[in-house]
């Protein structure tokens, strides 16, 4: 039997979404080498490892309840089925779904890597002081139930979607419910010792790894390339790192909606406004190692109401216009009541998780293991095996290169002083 063309476009849309869903799920090593490559080297096995096992239980809790509250036949509030889904084709759980032709699993696969980064951004705001366990357990209650609520009311058929609020691949959904959550563990986890001064002075605590971080970045930049267009479901035709990677979330929201233009001057003030929030975070002696809150947070708000701002009619798959294109205000204030529900959501549900978790297991480290380093309190290893030796030693003696002796290899090279 001869396959007939919707046969081969269920394959071929198929193909896109598991291709893009690669990518996304290819952002967890950029994560990975951005938050690594900020922090300092004897916290590097620990963040190493929290990238690593989030998306294992982050696979587990989507599957067994978050799927089924995100996408599942309901409420306007919450789904109130296919959990523990058998993902076969032709269920009759997930009518929020049912827009797309591709097999259950694929979408369900899709969805799953969205969720798995929400949870990964918390990571970099929460570094170098939160107990490994403490940020598994936030993992699993965030992909379980905090981020599939709040994704249910504009992915899943919820009350945000039927006021129109739009939200085509995530500035909200993932960076924004992200960025709150990652905004309460910073609050209640306090700073990291020595960050600021009794004054409230800032000490900078530098990375260790300018090289990771860079190649993470550009990682991250290749993974979008599936995050925006993956969305579709089918085959339609430090400072630089993060500006880059802020460009990147605003656009998220409104992607099929703005001209290039509109593009451009989302992309332009998304980053003025990293720069600007960095400051603010920093004199609100808000402790965000990798600059998520920035990025994520502010962003992902940006690029939410600048849809309600840029969205057109004209040369994009947007029904409507927004303010800037003689649409009114109509747009901008759904995306405004929007951008407050979740944001009031995950800060309120975030903190009674994070409250709860430091009640039980606790958050943060003893300053003892802090200052030590979380690779040996938290795992019993270090990243890096360093040699008390000279950089270009050639025998046993300390070479030199014409009259400037090589320094010797420390186990800290970008350390923060004072």
């Amino acid at each position: 039997m001869e396959p007939t063309l919707l046969d081969m476009k269920v394959a071929l849309d198929t193909v896109w979404v598991l291709m893009t869903a690669f990518l996304v799920f290819f952002m967890n090593a950029g994560f990975a080498l951005v938050e690594s490559g900020f922090s300092r080297a004897k916290n590097c096995v620990n963040i190493l490892a929290k990238n690593y096992v989030v998306f294992a239980v982050s696979s587990i809790a989507f599957w067994m309840i978050g799927f089924g509250l995100m996408f599942g036949n309901g409420t306007s509030l919450f789904g109130q089925t296919g959990f523990f889904p058998s993902l076969i084709n032709g269920s009759s759980s997930f009518s929020a779904l049912d827009w797309t032709i591709v097999p259950m699993a694929a979408k369900f696969f899709f969805q799953l890597v969205f969720a798995g980064t929400a949870a990964t951004i918390v990571s970099g705001a929460v570094a170098e002081r939160i107990k490994f366990p403490a940020f598994i357990l936030f993992s699993v209650i965030m992909t379980a139930f905090l981020y599939p609520i709040a994704g249910h009311w504009i992915w899943g058929g919820g009350f945000l979607s039927t006021l129109g609020f739009h939200d085509f691949a995530g500035s909200t959904v993932v960076h924004s419910i992200g960025g709150w959550a990652a905004l309460t563990g910073a609050l209640i986890l306090g700073p990291r010792i020595g960050r600021f001064s009794a004054l409230g002075k800032s000490n900078p605590i530098r990375g260790h790894n300018m090289t990771s971080a860079t190649l993470g970045g550009l990682i991250l930049w290749l993974g979008w390339f599936g995050f925006n267009p993956g969305s579709t479901m089918a085959a339609d035709g430090r400072a630089i790192a993060h500006i880059a990677l802020t460009g990147l979330v605003a656009i998220t929201a409104g992607c099929d909606a703005v001209s290039m233009w509109g593009a451009l001057a989302i992309g332009a003030i998304s980053g003025v406004l990293v720069v600007l929030a960095s400051f603010a975070f920093e004199r609100l002696r808000v402790d965000d190692p990798v600059g998520a809150l920035p990025v994520h947070l502010v962003n992902g708000v940006w690029g939410t109401l600048a849809y309600g701002l840029f969205a057109t009619s004209a040369g994009s798959l947007s029904t409507v216009d927004g303010l800037l294109y003689g649409g009114g205000f109509g747009l901008l204030k759904t995306q405004v009541l929007g951008v407050a529900a979740v944001g009031g959501f995950v800060l309120v549900a975030s903190a009674l998780a994070w409250g709860l978790i430091r009640m039980t297991v606790g958050m943060r480290v003893s300053a003892t293991e802090e200052l030590a380093g979380l690779d040996a309190g938290e795992h019993g290893m270090t990243a890096y095996e360093f040699e008390e030796t000279s950089i270009f030693m050639t025998g046993s003696s300390e070479k030199h290169l014409g009259s400037i002796p090589m320094k010797k290899i420390v186990h800290e090279p970008m350390m923060a002083r004072g």
